[in-house]
């Protein structure tokens, strides 16, 4: 069996994980670690990764930003595979995991659900043939208002999914109201909403004359992401050093 450490464990992803490891018997989780501390489940809690002593095969992150780049240095003394799922990373936290990955396996997907990364695959198809058709590009996000980054992770992903299938690079925007110009032909807008509980809306937006076509993914529950990790997890326990995603456990 695969023994796994929770990074983030008082969460409501946390919650979710723990929840969906406790029935699938491939995969059980030897100790979780979260600031805030809890007893909630049937294995130990700790505070920080220093206290954590339990022997595992791979570590599930879905905690803060701020605690990634901790994660990284402990999963390289402790030789541990590591599925990153927190997103917002900086610059410096990227390079970081790359470098991590050197090292230790290190699986980073902006978004966990099954539906995201077949998604991506899409559009790499078809954004080269509808960009020269002269289709404009827009993609839309919608979060819960505790989320704190913006735009999301997954709209990154797929905006990236875009540019990378295209001949001619195109330029990202956020923000358009300081702007009295008409749309540049190569862009692509990413706007970002905010509100109530949306668990994440995308909606990738090909306008061209008289016709749009329109890419949408729905996450009804948090559920899709939590099942992607654990089958992640599983995935990448004992694989060798390397930088994986998504992509390499659907293959």
């Amino acid at each position: 069996m695969i023994k796994a450490i929770l990074h983030g464990a008082c969460g409501k992803m946390g919650h979710m994980i723990t929840d969906i490891v406790s029935k699938d018997p491939e995969i059980c989780i030897t100790a979780g670690v979260d600031a805030f501390g809890s007893t909630y489940a049937d294995f130990p809690v700790y505070k920080s990764l220093d206290e954590c002593s339990e022997e595992a095969d791979v570590v599930i992150d879905f905690s803060n930003a701020s605690a990634v780049s901790a994660l990284f240095d402990y999963c390289v003394k402790k030789n541990i595979p590591v599925v990153v799922c927190t997103t917002g990373l900086s610059e410096e936290q990227t390079e970081l995991m790359k470098k991590t990955s050197e090292k230790v396996a290190v699986l980073k997907s902006a978004n966990m659900s099954v539906g995201i990364n077949l998604l991506q695959n899409l559009l790499a198809e078809a954004a080269p043939k509808l960009a020269a058709a002269g289709f404009d590009i827009e993609i839309v996000e919608k979060h819960h208002n505790q989320k704190v980054d913006s735009p999301s992770g997954t709209a990154l992903a797929l905006a990236d999914s875009i540019n990378d299938a295209l001949t001619e690079k195109y330029d990202y925007v956020y923000d358009r109201s300081e702007r009295r110009m008409k749309r540049p032909v190569k862009e692509i807008g990413i706007s970002a909403i905010r509100g109530g509980t949306i668990v994440g809306d995308h909606d990738v937006i090909f306008a061209g004359q008289d016709e749009v076509i329109t890419f949408s993914h729905r996450a009804y529950s948090r559920a899709v992401f939590g099942k992607g990790a654990v089958e992640a997890a599983k995935f990448l326990a004992a694989k060798p050093a390397g930088l994986y995603s998504m992509h390499d456990v659907l293959a």
